[in-house]
């Protein structure tokens, strides 16, 4: 065989041999442990005492969930919560895309900028912080209430509390999805019903909604999602009135002694179901999409003027963000710097000598608290390197290769969006615990756990960024005798910077506040924040709860700061490197 036959065979299996490694990492990532909890489920043995026995495969753990009434009170309680919140959660988002997008409301960009704030604060401290405001007890809210006269008294450890927290923390889903079908969307068809005589407020029920319904449903259905899997707000807010949610139930099964790993594990695939069926349904959703709204024509979308109106629409929006972000903080940082909670009026707020350091000196004095902070770096240093490689290679694969196999590869990359953090963690669990020296118990097994949590997020994410680079580039650089790695290095990825970097941060703050997943994994040497957190929590020192939320807050913080900073200066080469790339290939 000549050499250029043997050159041309071995470029012919290099595609399938990428196929064949990015399937086999998935498979390693997200199908082993999935089969090994639905193994867990169908089985009776203990995986850390026994070990695996598949002779005694059965559907009796699924029997005995099916019949166990308190699995049927969980999933009820979610559904009721969650259905709440996205109520909420649509109401509120909707409003906001609507008086950005559509009217002359001023300061629409800080309101756009801070509407998202609430995406980046952790579900457990949320929870935390409200049940510092809300408490029926000691609340601080309920004591300006009683101090000031009014006839209010909140108790948000409730069904209606953790609806209003569900609600007000996940608006900014629905937000997403509706701002940007408002902006796609033709004024025309608003000006065409004015025109008729209908009004702005008609106009807007019976032509702005209905066409942007795809967008609404949509968004809808992610934060429900979402909320169906969290686990801090209802472990904080539902505990204590005796409210189980599915979440809540699995790891208080585990928590059981002896822990009931296989009923565990059968509550897992019963939520994964649940949640797999919505993600279908939010996919047929968005498949039947209309863009019949978006006309050949160049538009601008117009602003609705609402005359003296506008500052009642500014006045509702600073009143949203007071509620969820400036509230909350205020909360926390009283318990956090006051020496006790208990408040006998409201002068007594100000006296600064009841303030003072000691539930940071405790907190830092306790050497799990250093040791979560430096785990939970390592994680997410981890997790950002390990996940942004995986996710540009698989994004890159399925957006700009020609290689078998990328229909498999984006279906198993899916897969995660229909697993709950906490399942994940379930799932690496019955993976890794019952194999003799395999990496439970490690930091390794919490950021592999990330990885396959936030893959599908980080994939889509450098997907967008990668589709955006024409491919005119890239075949310049092959006619100048580049390489397919020359090129990537040389051309894809230094215009595609900004998106890798914006990638690898996300997956960096999305580990580090991460708690589901965390719960079934972590060791004593590899304790991390989120789980050091509900620990202080739960041993009911609220001083010291609220101390490491705020150092958590102020962690993250930064982090999104410095992501801001370094994704500008990453965008800031991309002109120079689209004509300097190819020069170089030459």
């Amino acid at each position: 065989m000549a050499a250029s036959d043997t050159i041309g065979v071995t470029r012919a299996w290099v595609p399938w041999a990428w196929s064949g490694f990015l399937i086999a990492v998935l498979a390693f990532l997200v199908l082993y442990p999935t089969s090994m909890l639905l193994i867990g489920a169908l089985t009776t043995t203990n995986p850390v005492v026994e070990g695996y026995k598949l002779a005694d495969l059965s559907i009796g753990n699924f029997l005995t969930v099916a019949m166990n009434p308190n699995v049927a009170g969980a999933l009820v309680n979610s559904l009721i919560a969650c259905g709440g919140g996205t109520i909420v959660a649509v109401a509120i988002g909707l409003g906001f895309a609507w008086v950005v997008v559509r009217t002359n409301t001023p300061c629409k960009g800080l309101i756009a900028s801070a509407g998202m704030l609430p995406l980046f604060v952790p579900p457990l401290v949320a929870g935390v912080a409200w049940s510092i405001l809300g408490s029926p007890k000691t609340g601080l809210l309920n004591l300006v209430f009683a101090k000031t006269g009014i006839p209010l008294h909140l108790d948000l450890y409730s069904m209606p509390g953790m609806i209003f927290v569900f609600g007000i923390y996940y608006a900014p889903y629905v937000y997403m999805f509706t701002a940007a079908a408002l902006r796609n969307m033709d004024p025309a068809l608003e000006e065409a019903a004015e025109i008729s005589g209908a009004s702005a407020l008609r106009t807007m029920a019976t032509v702005t909604f209905p066409l942007i319904m795809p967008a609404i449903l949509s968004g809808m259905l992610l934060s429900f999602i979402v909320m169906l899997g969290i686990y801090g707000i209802p472990a904080v807010l539902g505990a204590p009135a005796n409210l189980s949610v599915l979440t809540t139930y699995i790891f208080a099964l585990t928590a059981w002694s002896p822990p009931r790993y296989n009923t565990a594990a059968a509550v897992a695939v019963l939520l994964m179901i649940v949640t797999g069926l919505l993600v279908f349904l939010q996919q047929k959703v968005v498949a039947r999409r209309s863009y019949t709204t978006v006309a050949g024509k160049a538009f601008r979308p117009r602003s609705l003027n609402l005359g003296p109106w506008r500052f009642m629409t500014l006045a509702l929006a600073i009143v949203y963000l007071f509620v969820v972000v400036v509230l909350p903080s205020i909360a926390l940082f009283i318990a956090a710097f006051r020496k006790f909670l208990f408040i006998r009026d409201i002068p007594s707020l100000f006296e600064t000598k009841q303030y003072g350091w000691q539930h940071f000196t405790k907190m830092f004095d306790n050497p799990l608290t250093i040791t979560s902070i430096i785990n939970s770096m390592k994680v997410g240093i981890i997790t950002a390197v390990v996940g942004g490689i995986l996710s540009f290679a698989i994004g890159y694969t399925i957006t700009r290769a020609r290689v078998p196999g990328k229909r498999i590869i984006d279906v198993i990359t899916t897969i995660p969006v229909a697993i709950p953090g906490l399942v994940i963690g379930v799932a690496y669990l019955w993976a890794w615990i019952g194999l003799p020296g395999g990496l439970y118990g490690t930091l390794w097994i919490l950021a592999l756990a990330f990885v396959a949590r936030f893959i599908p997020d980080t994939v889509k994410a450098l997907s967008t960024s990668l589709m955006q680079i024409h491919r005119e580039l890239e075949e310049a650089a092959w006619i100048c005798g580049r390489g397919t790695l020359s090129t990537i290095a040389s051309i894809v990825l230094p215009l595609a910077r900004p998106g890798v970097v914006a990638a690898m941060t996300l997956l960096f703050i999305l580990s580090i506040r991460e708690l589901g997943s965390s719960l079934f994994l972590y060791s004593s040497g590899t304790m991390v924040m989120a789980v050091q957190l509900l620990g202080y929590y739960e041993g009911g020192n609220v001083g010291i709860t609220a101390a490491f939320s705020l150092v958590q807050m102020v962690l993250l913080g930064g982090l999104i700061t410095f992501t801001n900073w370094l994704t500008r200066s990453a965008a800031a080469p991309t002109a120079a490197a689209q004509t300097g790339g190819i020069a170089r290939s030459g």
